[in-house]
């Protein structure tokens, strides 16, 4: 007899079923602490809209070993993802605040990373 095991992502904040291929495991770290959440593409956003406001008016410190990896199927995010020192998303969101125009698919412009790190350093 076969079996076959099933894992189904669960999005934590809404608990709704999250599709194959969709949503992502979101790391996030407050007071020392850091966590890991699984949300809906849609949830994802508004956590990172909710936080920008922050973000864009703290200082970055130390080094980004650990981003916020997507997750289809369990999968852990391809290695370039752990080497580059910033998130696409997160700089896109930056940039769009700042009212530049950015792509939201594709390879994120050097000097608009350049930018969006000065004004973060």
């Amino acid at each position: 007899m076969a079996q076959r095991t099933i894992v189904q992502l669960t999005d934590d904040l809404d608990g709704k079923n999250i599709p194959d291929g969709k949503g992502e495991t979101v790391r996030f770290g407050l007071d020392r602490h850091d966590y890991e959440i699984d949300l809906t593409d849609r949830n994802a956003r508004a956590l990172r809209d909710a936080l920008q406001v922050y973000v864009a008016a703290g200082r970055r410190v130390g080094s980004n070993s650990r981003p916020g990896r997507a997750r289809s199927n369990g999968a852990a995010a391809p290695a370039s993802a752990s080497v580059r020192d910033y998130d696409p998303k997160v700089v896109r969101a930056w940039a769009e605040g700042q009212g530049l125009e950015v792509s939201q698919r594709g390879r994120v412009p050097a000097e608009l990373i350049t930018k969006f790190q000065e004004a973060n350093a």
